[in-house]
């Protein structure tokens, strides 16, 4: 295949504001300004798409069928038969899928109904497709079947990729690709939120974004800046998303006697104008496969305060990006927001998160690897078959 002729990807992902669903989109959509033609097959339009098509990529609805028979709606069959569907009508080049189950077991499924059109996979591991449900007896079996039938497995950071390999053993190489954020999109400087909106001139913003699943560790979100408080700190805690773990979350708070510093914000749909008003972004999370919403914070000039654990310590340069301590050291990771409000601390390790994440995880460092990754797969297979 040409090296300019466009592709015709098919993308499949979680809709939601996770960042599997996320990387997924921004992919697609560089790719889109790349010149390639994009399918996004889900059920529902991901979160950022709601703003808005760009030229170039399409969205196609899963509509699963619920009929009394069935105890669960079928949908990972649902989705196959879309998949399929849109392969023929638009003629594509390639499957992307984020998430082994149960994206990755659908297209298997699609690409059979095609026969004997042999469509290339590619299978992005996220995390919790490994971690959680690869290591659970039901689905061990099948994790491992959609690695060893897709024609590329991707991993977003050398942590989940070493994970991967412990686990399954897979006979195919797993690749490592990182993560990325726009730095044009996720920039320092003025946003469209009033910083008085959300605390005094004089009062610190510690930032917490996530989907306040038990990942995360939001008691821990909630405890160093507690401690942080007892130690002189007025400062104004904002937490952005929802989730499961929240209502926990704002009832320590209470316990804690921090709850009227606590700005609980719900689902913010403009991040990119929120991370620049914080001074700390706190991600005390225990196993994140990589950590897109630090990244997103160090390019916006926010030093990040966590946990050494997962991929976390591949986005942020404990020491030079920020802080990185022990997973549940809430006293330690308040000294680190101590230490990060020293005068001038925060600006300049702000400013060298900037600059060693624009030279690390941008599209213009990371896209490249998955067109290249494509391109070698499609030459791979050869023609397919017309139908």
């Amino acid at each position: 295949m040409s090296e300019s002729k466009p592709l015709k990807i098919a993308i499949t992902c979680h809709p939601s504001q996770g960042g599997s669903g996320v990387l997924a989109t921004e992919l697609g959509k560089e790719m889109a300004r790349r010149g390639h033609e994009i399918h996004f097959i889900t059920s529902r339009m991901p979160y950022r798409l709601r703003l808005g098509c760009e030229p170039g990529i399409f969205f196609h609805e899963v509509q699963a069928l619920h009929y009394p028979v069935f105890e669960h709606t079928p949908y990972t069959l649902a989705l196959a038969a879309r998949m399929s569907e849109v392969y023929r009508h638009h003629r594509l080049d390639l499957f992307h899928v984020h998430y082994a189950i149960p994206h990755a077991a659908a297209a298997i499924l699609a690409r059979q109904m095609l026969e004997p059109c042999r469509s290339p996979i590619v299978t992005t591991l996220h995390g919790t497709d490994v971690t959680l449900v690869g290591q659970d007896p039901s689905y061990r079996s099948m994790v491992r079947f959609c690695l060893e039938k897709s024609d590329a497995v991707t991993a977003v950071s050398d942590w989940l990729k070493d994970v991967t390999v412990n686990a399954f053993q897979p006979t195919r190489e797993i690749r490592r690709i990182h993560n990325f954020a726009d730095p044009d999109l996720f920039r320092p400087g003025e946003t469209s939120i009033s910083r008085s909106s959300l605390a005094q001139a004089d009062q610190p913003i510690f930032l917490h974004v996530s989907n306040f699943r038990p990942v995360k560790r939001i008691p821990d979100v909630i405890r160093t800046f507690a401690r942080c408080v007892e130690l002189g700190v007025n400062g104004i805690l904002v937490l952005a998303g929802e989730g499961p773990q929240l209502s926990i979350g704002l009832e320590l708070a209470s316990e804690l006697g921090v709850l009227e510093r606590v700005r609980p914000m719900g689902l913010v749909d403009d991040i990119p104008a929120l991370l620049p008003l914080a001074d700390i972004f706190l991600f005390p999370s225990d196993g994140e496969s990589f950590g897109l919403a630090p990244l997103e914070s160090l390019l916006c000039e926010v030093p990040v305060v966590g946990a050494v654990a997962g991929g976390l310590p591949e986005v942020v340069d404990d020491g030079h990006t920020g802080f990185l301590s022990p997973v549940g050291d809430t006293e330690a990771m308040a000294q680190a927001c101590l230490a990060l409000l020293e005068p001038g601390r925060k600006i300049a390790m702000g400013k060298e998160g900037r600059r060693r994440s624009v030279a690390r995880f941008t599209p213009a460092a990371i896209v490249p690897q998955y067109e290249e990754l494509y391109r070698e797969l499609i030459a791979r297979r050869g023609p397919c078959p017309e139908r």
